[in-house]
């Protein structure tokens, strides 16, 4: 294995469309009362911005939606159906609000599972990831295939939107 390296701003200051993709094979990295988690992604999804009807921020900016329009690397947490907290990373420019969700990770398949197994509630909301000493991602050097498809869950979105090959799924490792 190689050395860990912390991904910094720099990772997360470009387009969702590039990082979501990129995010695949690294590591999510909690440090909790009772020890390290570390999960490898294994899926990922794509929103981009106010024009992508299944963002959040579609509607524009709100109490909900602040978090959207901070700086990359950025932990958007947010509660979802009132029962699973879901785990985004702000990317592009600040004020232009994309966000990653991790969709899976190896041992924790679905979004919910994943944040439950990783202990992550939304305390974390609005923290840095490039920065925090609590979540943070890294790279072990792992490369992998990717394969894409349409987003899920996003009923409420355009027919446009919803067909979209903007959720990336990790096919297999180099």
């Amino acid at each position: 294995m190689e050395e860990l390296l912390r991904l910094e701003r720099d990772f997360f200051a470009r387009d969702v469309l590039e990082v979501a993709p990129d995010l695949l094979g690294k590591l999510v990295v909690h440090r909790t009362e009772h020890g390290i988690l570390r999960l490898r992604i294994t899926e990922t999804e794509a929103y981009r911005g106010e024009q992508d009807t299944a963002c959040h921020a579609h509607r524009g900016r709100t109490r909900r939606t602040e978090t959207l329009y901070g700086p990359p690397g950025t932990l958007y947490v947010y509660l979802c159906y009132g029962i699973h907290w879901m785990l985004n990373l702000v990317t592009g420019r600040e004020g232009q609000p994309q966000a990653v969700l991790v969709r899976a990770c190896l041992t924790a398949q679905g979004p919910g599972r994943l944040t439950k197994a990783l202990q992550v509630t939304g305390a974390l909301n609005g923290q840095d990831a490039a920065r925090s000493s609590e979540l943070w991602l890294e790279d072990d050097g792992m490369r992998c295939r990717v394969k894409t498809a349409p987003r899920v869950g996003i009923g409420y979105a355009s027919p446009e939107d919803r067909q979209r090959p903007w959720r990336f799924i990790l096919e297999s490792t180099d």
